[in-house]
C-alpha cells in the first residue's frame, strides 16, 4: 500500500505543502515588495526571475539570478563563454541548442527549464555529448517499461551505426520515429524525455549527422567483417592480413 500523501499526512501528521526552496524564497520577496515589483520583472508570461546553475565551458561557472526573458547570447556573454558550439538547457532530458538558436529566450514561452545550463565550446564532440547522454538514461531506467527499456537501447545501437559512417538515410528516419514512440508510450517522465538528446541534436545539428551518412545506398550492414576478424586476430596473438580485390 502506498503511504499517504503529505498533502494528507505530512509533517507531525499534519496536512504539509512540499515544494522547491526557489519558490518558497521567492514568495517570500514577494511578501516583502509586493506582486507589482515581482512581475516588473521577466516577461508578461514569465514574472520574475530564475536561478540557473551554469556550468561547463565558461570563464564564470556558477549559480546566477537572472531575469525571465534573458537570451541565451545574453548568458554566453555573462559567464563568459567563448567559441560555444552547443548549450544544453534544461539537463540532460532538455534540449540542445546550436548556435542558430541562441538568440531564444529563457521563459516559459520558448526556452522552459529548471534552471540547468551545460555550455560546450567548439573542442567538443556532438556525438560525445548525445553518447553521455543516452547511456545516462539507459542506465537510469527502472526497466518498467518496454518503451524506456528497450527503445533507449535500440536508438543507442542505432545512434553508433551512424557514428562509424555505416549509417543511411533510413537509420536517421529510424531514430527519429523510435524516439517518438518512446516520449508518447513510455510510463514516466524519465522516459518519455529520454530521446531528447538524439532528437534535439538531429534537429539543431543535423549537418553533423548527414556528414556521417553513406548517400550512395538505403541499406548498409552493421556488421564490419573485415573489422571483426581483425580484432579476433588481435586477441589470440594471430597476424592479420585482409585481403583486397585487385584493382
Amino acid at each position: 500500500d502506498r503511504p499517504p500523501f503529505p498533502v494528507q499526512n505530512g509533517y507531525l501528521g499534519c496536512p504539509t505543502t512540499v515544494n522547491n526552496v526557489e519558490t518558497l524564497a521567492t514568495a517570500t520577496q514577494i511578501l516583502n515588495h509586493g506582486s507589482a515589483w515581482f512581475r516588473a520583472m521577466g516577461t508578461p508570461v514569465s514574472a520574475g526571475t530564475k536561478l540557473l546553475s551554469v556550468s561547463g565551458d565558461c570563464d564564470r561557472p556558477g549559480i546566477y539570478e537572472v531575469e525571465w526573458g534573458l537570451t541565451l547570447n545574453g548568458l554566453l556573454d555573462l559567464v563568459g563563454a567563448k567559441d560555444t558550439l552547443a548549450v544544453q538547457v534544461g539537463g540532460a532530458s532538455g534540449q540542445c541548442l546550436s548556435e542558430a538558436g541562441f538568440g531564444r529566450k529563457l521563459c516559459y514561452s520558448d526556452l522552459a527549464t529548471g534552471g540547468s545550463i551545460i555550455i560546450f565550446n567548439k573542442t567538443r564532440d556532438i556525438f560525445s555529448i548525445v553518447r553521455n547522454f543516452l547511456d545516462f538514461f539507459i542506465e537510469e531506467s527502472c526497466g518498467w517499461c518496454t518503451p524506456c527499456r528497450a527503445g533507449n537501447v535500440l536508438i543507442k545501437n542505432k545512434f553508433e551505426k551512424i557514428v562509424s559512417g555505416l549509417g543511411t538515410a533510413s537509420d536517421l528516419a529510424e531514430i527519429e520515429a523510435w524516439g517518438k514512440l518512446i516520449k508518447a508510450t513510455s510510463r514516466c517522465g524519465l522516459g518519455q524525455t529520454s530521446p531528447n538528446p538524439v532528437l534535439t541534436t538531429l534537429t539543431n545539428f543535423r549537418e553533423v549527422y548527414e556528414k556521417k551518412i553513406n548517400k550512395e545506398t538505403d541499406f548498409r550492414s552493421e556488421f564490419d567483417l573485415a573489422r571483426s576478424v581483425e580484432q579476433a586476430c588481435q586477441v589470440t596473438g594471430r597476424k592479420f592480413e585482409e585481403e583486397r580485390e585487385d584493382a
